[in-house]
C-alpha cells in the first residue's frame, strides 16, 4: 500500500513511486522501471513524517524532574530555566553534537522534515547561537526568545519582552523563518505575546504560538487574530476557540506526548476535526515535557486518547505538519513533492496504532 495524501489519504495498492532528482514525478502501477529500484516487498509506504514543533537544541538532563512528576509533582513552565542554565554553558560544538544525534534519532523514526525552535538561551548571544545550530538541520528555524522570563528578569517581564522584540530579535531574525511565543500563565500574557508577534511580523517572520496548554487562555484567539500559521498544544479549547480555528487558516497542532508526560488531559481532537479545524500532530521533543522523537508513539496516543482515526492521525503527522509550516513540498507523495518517504515493516499504516511501541520504520528515504 502506498499513501500519497493526494485526495484525502490517497491509498494506492500495487503502486510504484517514480522519483527523479529527489522529487516525485509519478505514481504508476507496480513494475515501473527505472535506473534504480527499491522493492518495498508489499509493505506500506507513507510520506515522511513532518514534525512541526520541536526543541532539539539544548543541553542538560531533566530526568529527575520527570520522575518527580510521575510521582505526583505538578507540571509548570519553570523547569525551562533549568535547561537554560545548561544550554548557556554548552559550547557550539557540544550543542551541534547533541542536536545531530537527536536529528538522526528522529530520522530513524521516520521524521524526514522538522521545525526546530530556540528558546533555551533567553539571552541575545545564546539565542543567536541556538538559531545558528538549528539552521544546520532545517530551513524551518523558529526564534522562541519568548519561551519564559529568565531568572535575571524575574519581576520585570515587560523589560524582557522589550529585549526580545529589540536586540534579541535583530540577532535571530536573519537566522529564522518563524517567531513563537509561549502565551500561558507563568510565561507571557496576551499583551506581551501580541507585542512579540507584532515585532516578529515587522521583521518578516511567520507567526507561531504556544497556547492553551495549562488551561483556558488567550493563545488560540491571539493566534487566529494575528494570522499565525499554527497554535500548538490546544489542550483546552472553548467553543469560541473551535469556532475561531475552523474559520481561519491557523492549524491546531496537538502534542499528545506532552500530555502523556505531564499527566495533563488530552485535547478533544474529535470535536475540533468535526468542526472543520485543520489539525497537525507533532512530537514537541524537548528535555522537560516530551523527550521523544517517536511520531508513531504520538499517532498511537492520538488514536487511543484523542479519538482520532488512524487515517486522521497519519494525515495530521504528515500533511497536517506541512500545513502548520505552510509548505507544499513535504507531507505528501504526489507529483511535485519532495521524495521523502517511509517504508513501514507492516502491510498497513494502521499497524502504527495496532502495534504500539514496536519500531516499524524499516527505511527512511529523504529526497
Amino acid at each position: 500500500m502506498l499513501v500519497t495524501n493526494d485526495d484525502e489519504l490517497g491509498e494506492v495498492r500495487d503502486a510504484a513511486l517514480v522519483i527523479e532528482d529527489g522529487v516525485v514525478v509519478a505514481v504508476e502501477r507496480a513494475g515501473a522501471q527505472g535506473d534504480e529500484r527499491i522493492d518495498a516487498g508489499g509493505r506500506c509506504v507513507i510520506p515522511g513524517f513532518v514534525d512541526s514543533h520541536t526543541h532539539l537544541v539544548f543541553a542538560g538532563d531533566r530526568s529527575e524532574e520527570f520522575a518527580a512528576r510521575m510521582a505526583g509533582a505538578p507540571y509548570g513552565a519553570g523547569g525551562i530555566r533549568v535547561t537554560t542554565e545548561a544550554t548557556r554553558a554548552a559550547s557550539d560544538d557540544e550543542l551541534m553534537r547533541l542536536t545531530r544525534a537527536r536529528r538522526e534519532e528522529a530520522r530513524r523514526a521516520g521524521i524526514t522534515h522538522l521545525e526546530i525552535k530556540s528558546g533555551y538561551g533567553l539571552d541575545v548571544e545564546t539565542e543567536r547561537r541556538l538559531c545558528e545550530v538549528a539552521g544546520q538541520f532545517t530551513d524551518d528555524v523558529t526564534f522562541l526568545g519568548a519561551h519564559v522570563v529568565p531568572a535575571e528578569y524575574e519581576g520585570c517581564a515587560d523589560d524582557y519582552v522589550e529585549l526580545v522584540c529589540g536586540e534579541m530579535l535583530a540577532a535571530c531574525a536573519p537566522r529564522s523563518r518563524w517567531i513563537d511565543v509561549f502565551c500561558e500563565e507563568g510565561a507571557f500574557d496576551a499583551d506581551q505575546s501580541a507585542a512579540v508577534l507584532h515585532a516578529g511580523a515587522i521583521a518578516g517572520l511567520g507567526l507561531r504560538v504556544h497556547g492553551n496548554q495549562l488551561g483556558d487562555g488567550p493563545g488560540v484567539q491571539l493566534a487566529v487574530e494575528m494570522g499565525a500559521a499554527s497554535v500548538d498544544h490546544c489542550t483546552y479549547l472553548s467553543d469560541a476557540d473551535i469556532e475561531a480555528l475552523a474559520g481561519s487558516d491557523t492549524v491546531a497542532t496537538f502534542l499528545p506526548a506532552t500530555d502523556f508526560s505531564t499527566r495533563q488531559p488530552y485535547p478533544d481532537a474529535r470535536r475540533a476535526i468535526d468542526a472543520g479545524v485543520e489539525v497537525a500532530i507533532a512530537t514537541n521533543c524537548n528535555p522537560g515535557s516530551s523527550y521523544t522523537t517517536s511520531m508513531a508513539f504520538c499517532i498511537a496516543l492520538a488514536v487511543r486518547d484523542m479519538r482520532m482515526t488512524a487515517q486522521e492521525a497519519l494525515r495530521a503527522a504528515t500533511l497536517g505538519g506541512a500545513r502548520a509550516l505552510r509548505r507544499d513540498d513535504v507531507g505528501h507523495l504526489a507529483p511535485g513533492a519532495r521524495a521523502d518517504a517511509v517504508i513501514l515493516d507492516a502491510p498497513s499504516y494502521t499497524h502504527l496504532v495496532y502495534r504500539p511501541g514496536v519500531p516499524l520504520v524499516a527505511q527512511t528515504i529523504t529526497g
